[in-house]
């Protein structure tokens, strides 16, 4: 190819997709800005002319973040079965009971199906769930229970649940140990150790496609306080129900992504599977009291993710099975099936929009990106 010849680069997906967020958050961004010069027309009596925004203000509710560079429109989360709102501080802690033995044993109903699911505005994704969710349901426990998961396989394709965590190997969900068959169905049963932010999925082979459809979820075991007597009050504000615990405002995020045409590569990416769901919808935080984040990474196709907090630092507690924090920083880097803690706070911020989203740029573009809105206790 001489010298005046242009290169032409290729059409991918992912390039197209990312244009279309371009292309409308050019739009939106141009709604906004006209909305924006309209609210500051002044009338004063000399007709000075209309000012522009105070280019260092922080963005309106309705700017959008990213230069409003988000999907177009709204998924149907009823129609779903799950909502992104609903289920970032959504526990399933099963039915308690006890043992023969008079130990505590909490028990828990999992049910595989196949499932379409809408991932975007108009863009559906043949799903394999867990309660015919994704992620599946974020199961919580007390350290030291017994745990029963009655797992029913009604998919089309053989399932498990795989627990990280510690177990015999007849519980361990792996071809040969606890791998059910379509119609079928397993117990799985272990105490609850070690304490902290752990993850479920299931293994049956191949195990990349099981996990890119859907089948993960998030598992924390909250310490017994009891156990841990130097660090008595760290584990009471970890365990839910305690009044230490009501405290914190508690989420769940599931970092995820979505290979829609099956071709090894990602073309959309969230927290709780749908892209810009709390951009579109940002968590509201009370600035007073302190959050406490359960951050997992079950990305597939990618060999990392990551989570960045704006104007702000948290301190993060590696796989969360200790009461003193691993490090301090505004961002984190996972592989796949690592899992941490964040706790951080806003009570010396001013009220505001706050982002925090993927720091691969790609990622944020695609869906992984969501705000906080931050406000005044409520009297």
């Amino acid at each position: 190819m001489s010298s005046d010849d242009t290169a032409i680069e290729p059409v991918t997906r992912r390039g197209l997709l990312i244009g279309g967020l371009l292309a409308a958050g050019g739009a939106a961004g141009f709604a906004t800005v006209a909305a924006a010069q309209t609210d500051h027309i002044v009338h004063a009596a000399d007709a000075t002319p209309a000012f522009a925004p105070d280019p260092y203000a922080a963005p309106s509710a309705n700017a959008g973040p990213h230069g409003a560079m988000m999907t177009v429109g709204e998924v149907d989360h009823a129609r779903n079965g799950f909502d992104p709102s609903a289920i970032v501080s959504t526990w399933d802690t099963g039915t308690l009971s006890t043992t023969a033995e008079g130990k505590p044993l909490r028990i828990f109903e999992v049910e595989a199906m196949d499932k379409e699911i809408e991932i975007a505005p108009g863009v559906m994704f043949p799903a394999w769930t867990y309660n015919g969710r994704v992620p599946g349901p974020a199961f919580r426990a007390k350290e030291g229970e017994r745990l029963r998961f009655v797992f029913k396989n009604f998919g089309s394709h053989p399932h498990s649940m795989h627990f990280h965590g510690i177990h015999s190997a007849r519980m361990d969900g792996v071809p040969g140990a606890g791998l059910v068959s379509p119609g079928e169905e397993f117990v799985y049963e272990f105490d609850a150790r070690p304490f902290g932010c752990h993850l479920y999925h299931c293994h049956a082979v191949p195990l990349k496609r099981h996990m890119h459809k859907g089948m993960y979820g998030a598992f924390v075991i909250d310490p017994d306080p009891e156990r841990h007597p130097q660090f008595e009050a760290q584990a009471k504000s970890r365990l839910l129900g305690t009044p230490e615990n009501a405290e914190w405002q508690e989420l769940v995020m599931v970092m995820n992504a979505f290979d829609t045409n099956f071709d090894g590569e990602n073309e959309f990416y969230a927290v709780n599977s749908i892209p810009h769901a709390y951009g579109n919808r940002p968590i509201r935080i009370d600035k007073s009291r302190p959050v406490r984040i359960y951050l997992v990474n079950v990305t597939e196709f990618d060999p990392i993710n990551s989570f960045h907090l704006h104007a702000n630092f948290f301190d993060y507690y590696d796989t969360g099975t200790s009461l003193t924090p691993s490090l301090r920083s505004d961002i984190i880097t996972q592989c796949q099936a690592q899992r941490g803690i964040l706790e951080f706070s806003y009570a010396d911020h001013e009220p505001g929009m706050y982002m925090f989203h993927a720091h691969q740029s790609e990622f944020t573009e695609l869906g992984w990106m969501g705000v906080f809105d931050v406000v005044e206790s409520p009297l």
